[in-house]
């Protein structure tokens, strides 16, 4: 069987999941090109809607045409929503879910009949956590951009679906922007619950594995809507349309709001 190599923009690939995705289909000879702010094809903050512009200009001169994009640049932000300044706010939602539109709209005309959209979600996008509203909302953005964009595409072949990862042993933890900042509403409630959650790296699926996951998905012929990895999450995910959603809440409290 002749295999079709692939032009594949992948944003974010300078660490994490978008490096080794980047290197897994490279490996296979596709054309990668990645987009990041540093040690990458093309240095970018996917923030940037006119340096976006300029950087696709160039892909499009180089390459003419793309065949998937994954976007999958973001970072973490925790802290008490009363509490976290603007400007970490504002930078959480223009990285992971301004960057995920100026990328899909720069991509989309370059695409042809039978392109893929990946957006990298997260788990966090379906289950939310105390002190960590920004990023849960910012993923579950990205999830619901999925899901109308493969409406708006529903008339072409391009193809768009939602990978929401679990926890997976990368920096992402380490890189996590961290706001500890608190006041007598919350007392050391903000620290000691971030502490519980990244206290569970050991427990993290490998990066290997999820790559293999990864892009088992993104290599299926028809793509599904949306795909939770995890076996836990999966049971979880489908156990919490069983229960109302106040039962769900009280029970992520009771695991993830930690005060002492």
């Amino acid at each position: 069987m002749k295999i079709i190599k692939k032009n594949i923009i992948i944003t974010g690939s300078s660490s994490g999941i978008g490096k080794a995705l980047k290197e897994y289909y490279q490996n296979l000879g596709n054309t990668v090109i990645g987009i990041s702010r540093t040690n990458d094809d093309y240095l970018c903050d996917v923030s940037d809607k006119a340096a976006m512009s300029k950087v696709f200009d160039e892909i499009k001169q180089k390459y003419g045409k793309i065949d998937i994009l994954v976007n999958c640049a973001g970072f973490g932000l925790s802290g008490a929503i009363e509490l976290i300044d603007q400007e970490r706010i504002q930078k959480e939602y223009d990285v992971n879910v301004l960057g995920t539109i100026y990328a899909t709209q720069l991509a989309l005309p370059l695409m042809e009949n039978e392109g893929k959209i990946i957006n990298i979600s997260s788990a966090c996008a379906l289950f939310p956590l105390p002190f960590r509203a920004f990023y849960c909302s910012s993923k579950a953005a990205v999830s619901m951009l999925s899901d109308c964009l493969r409406m708006e595409l529903s008339k072409t072949k391009i193809q768009v679906t939602a990978i929401c990862p679990c926890d997976i042993k990368t920096n992402f933890t380490k890189n996590r922007v961290k706001s500890y900042e608190t006041n007598e509403r919350y007392g050391l409630a903000i620290q000691k619950s971030a502490e519980k959650i990244d206290s569970r790296e050991d427990k993290r699926m490998s990066l290997e594995k999820a790559i293999k996951i990864m892009t088992k998905i993104i290599n299926k012929k028809k793509l599904k809507p949306q795909y939770v990895m995890g076996a836990r999450n999966k049971f979880l995910y489908h156990l919490a349309k069983f229960f109302p959603k106040s039962w769900l809440l009280k029970v992520e409290t009771k695991m993830f709001y930690v005060e002492k």
